[in-house]
């Protein structure tokens, strides 16, 4: 039987981590440097928030998902902050790996795989749309690919519009490499997803009643 205080918990949970997003926004949007770049950082959590606030109690996610996508806004809004280039977290990974660069940026680039592939892979399992777990991780791997391609699209778009201007939200920090390490680093985190996190996301989904552990 399933706990009667779990809907209240849930809504808990949800308000907290809801709170606690808003509460860096702001603070980042207090501290920015620079605006422009500050708006373009932050907008998929500022689109994401309101989405899964109507969306929370007709499709209730997994707890372990909902504080996925709760870390990957605040990744994406301290990058903002900073800009990915300065974040002090990657200046002090920079110093103490011994890198040439500051290595936020990837930070965010693993997250944008890794939170990608585990919404796919909810949807997927919750409608009933695809028949065979291999199959279901294959194309939440996928789905995270497109979205890395469509993003590293986006970046060349505003390269191409803002000129010089957009060296700040590209973060490339002279790497003629960045798109493709970019990539290679949403698949790392959409693999360790796939590979670590898809049990764990099972359990907590078919304690909701969501879909039975034990599917083929």
């Amino acid at each position: 039987m399933r706990s009667a205080s779990l809907p209240a918990a849930r809504r808990a949970l949800f308000a907290a981590l809801g709170l606690g997003v808003l509460a860096v926004l702001a603070w980042s949007g207090v501290i920015t440097q620079d605006r422009s770049t500050w708006v373009m950082e932050v907008a998929p959590a500022v689109v994401a928030m309101p989405v899964l606030a109507a969306t929370g109690r007709r499709y209730p996610l997994s707890t372990l998902l909902l504080v996925l996508i709760a870390l990957h806004m605040v990744v994406l809004i301290v990058g903002g902050a900073y800009t990915y280039a300065r974040v002090p977290l990657g200046f002090w990974l920079q110093e103490s790996w011994g890198l040439s660069r500051n290595p936020y940026d990837k930070i965010g680039h693993f997250m944008q795989g890794l939170v990608p592939a585990m919404v796919a892979r909810e949807v997927l399992r919750q409608g009933g749309h695809v028949a065979g777990l291999r199959m279901v991780g294959f194309l939440s791997l996928c789905v995270a690919m497109a979205i890395s391609a469509v993003y590293e699209m986006v970046e060349w778009t505003a390269a191409l519009a803002l000129g010089q201007g957009a060296d700040e939200f590209l973060g490339t920090q002279g790497d003629p490499w960045d798109t493709q390490s970019d990539m290679l680093f949403a698949l790392m985190g959409a693999s360790v997803a796939m590979l670590l996190l898809a049990g764990w996301q099972d359990r907590q989904c078919d304690r909701l009643g969501r879909w039975p552990v034990s599917q083929p």
